[in-house]
């Protein structure tokens, strides 16, 4: 993995995406999940998971009706039911829970903003609110795995002790953690899903932040696949017959502005400028076409680009222009400060991005500072509220993100949801925008949903919140004993169906 550290393994893992496509999903699993068996050279959707189906309540367009998987069991062998999805919600929004779990209950709100209340129906049901109509919220509890209550209490309510001998219900447990070195991850040969009980018997993760020692650990025979490999090693590695995995998938890679106050940031200008600063084809090529480049949040093919009234390409005439609109030039520069990480989840190969990135801006105007922190580190700023000193009065935080439904477009950029019930970083608001996604909200049409979403991303693309700078195709290598994988456009991928020759 690229990350400095492990994962946590309580069933709602630390690290980012990396760290839910390897701790989480593979032992942990939602009541909505991801399909990424399925129609790969596509984009992922969701469909069932514990819970088999779902519906609106007919007279409150709030509450969600989720009827769950029926005999399926927890790796310790208690029952899945209602009582174990309650007990979950529980542990993530009621502070007075004895099963409140703060580290878990941070990530949970980020990723879920919209959960009101929940109850009970019977064993074989339960009602989820949210706080107004979200036609996708079905897909935001994709981000919420479920852990077995039973394996809590067995461990006498000790969420320390439950990490070094956690209890799901999917396809791979969990057998041995290794603090800061590995995880260990073992078949579970009574996956109830008959069809897909893994081929693999065990998968060993080991944290490698650095590309050039994931490198020598694939090449040595230590490991048997690296994210993100070195780019400049990918012909090399081809040539001696390791495998390289890429596929597009809804994943950018971007600068998101500060709008605080004072900020040089809050005149449009000023971000326009940063974003025709850029020179994405020159990231294109030190990343040997790992990635490519990004005009706006998706890419110009996705079906809710619209038609944006600004095209972003390396301009630096323009974005000198803007600035002197601004009133910045020559002797007055704008300053800008950058938090990103030394590694992690989406992150590729953040330094040496940054390095060109920061020589871009400053050809044009800017005045620079990159600073560079572990990955837990970043993604804690990322969490916290404007003004506190764990954003380290940034002007802009690097940070790789999602892009896979509606439900991120409101995660991400909403006006209401900035930490710490949401992720809207930045605190942009737009009232125009805000107005489209409370439509998308209410529209089950999914044509009519995208039609939105393209107006709300003409906006983001005219108002520029963010710097867009490049889309990943999620880059991996495998050594030749690897089979069977079959990436999905997803974060996340299914481990189920690989083997070893």
């Amino acid at each position: 993995m690229t990350l400095s550290d492990l994962p946590t393994t309580t069933g709602m893992p630390s690290q980012g995406g990396e760290g839910m496509r390897f701790a989480g999903y593979p032992i942990f699993e939602p009541l909505v999940a991801w399909q990424l068996r399925t129609n790969t050279d596509q984009r992922a959707t969701f469909g069932p998971g514990l819970a088999t189906s779902w519906e609106i309540d007919p007279d409150d367009e709030t509450r969600w009706i989720f009827h769950l998987r029926q005999g399926v069991k927890f790796h310790d062998g208690s029952l899945f039911d209602a009582d174990a999805v309650i007990w979950n919600l529980e542990r993530f929004w009621n502070e007075k829970a004895p099963q409140y779990e703060a580290s878990a209950s941070g990530i949970a709100r980020s990723r879920v903003p919209q959960m009101a209340s929940w109850n009970k129906i019977d064993d074989k049901t339960v009602a989820i609110a949210t706080h107004s109509p979200s036609s996708y919220f079905p897909q935001s509890l994709t981000q919420l795995p479920l852990a077995s209550p039973a394996q809590y209490n067995a461990v006498g309510g000790d969420w320390t002790k439950f990490a070094t001998s956690p209890s799901g219900t999917g396809p791979f447990r969990i057998t041995e953690v290794v603090a800061h070195q590995s995880i260990t991850l073992a078949k579970n040969p009574d996956y109830w899903d008959s069809d897909h009980v893994p081929k693999l018997d065990q998968i060993k993760l080991i944290p490698m932040p650095d590309a050039n020692t994931r490198l020598a650990a694939l090449r040595s025979g230590q490991v048997d696949w690296v994210e993100v490999p070195p780019p400049d090693a990918i012909p090399g590695l081809k040539a001696a017959g390791y495998t390289i995995s890429m596929k597009i998938y809804p994943h950018i890679w971007p600068y998101i502005f500060s709008f605080k106050e004072g900020s040089p940031f809050l005149d449009k200008r000023v971000r326009q400028a940063a974003n025709f600063a850029i020179d994405r084809d020159g990231l294109v090529f030190l990343l040997n076409d790992t990635v490519s480049p990004a005009s706006g949040f998706v890419p110009p093919e996705d079906v809710s680009y619209g038609h944006p009234s600004v095209k972003y390409t390396y301009d630096p005439d323009r974005a000198k222009a803007l600035l002197a609109e601004a009133g910045y030039g020559p002797d007055k520069k704008v300053p800008l400060k950058v938090l990103t990480s030394s590694s992690g989840s989406g992150q590729l190969l953040p330094v040496q991005m940054n390095q060109l990135i920061q020589q871009n801006l400053n050809e044009v105007g800017f005045d620079v500072d990159i600073e560079v922190l572990e990955w837990g580190q970043l993604v804690t700023a990322f969490r916290q509220e404007q003004g506190s000193d764990l954003r380290e009065n940034a002007d802009a935080i690097n940070m790789s993100l999602s892009f896979p439904g509606a439900a991120e477009w409101e995660r991400w950029f909403y006006g209401k949801n900035v930490p710490p019930v949401g992720s809207n970083w930045g605190y942009w608001k737009n009232d125009e925008f805000d107005a489209l996604i409370d439509k998308v909200g209410k529209t089950f049409d999914p044509d009519e949903v995208d039609t939105l979403l393209a107006q709300a991303h003409e906006i983001l693309v005219e108002e520029a919140p963010w710097v867009f700078i490049v889309h990943d195709k999620n880059p991996r290598a495998l050594s030749q004993k690897v089979k069977g994988f079959d990436p999905a456009q997803s974060w996340y991928q299914d481990f189920t169906g690989i083997w070893m020759e």
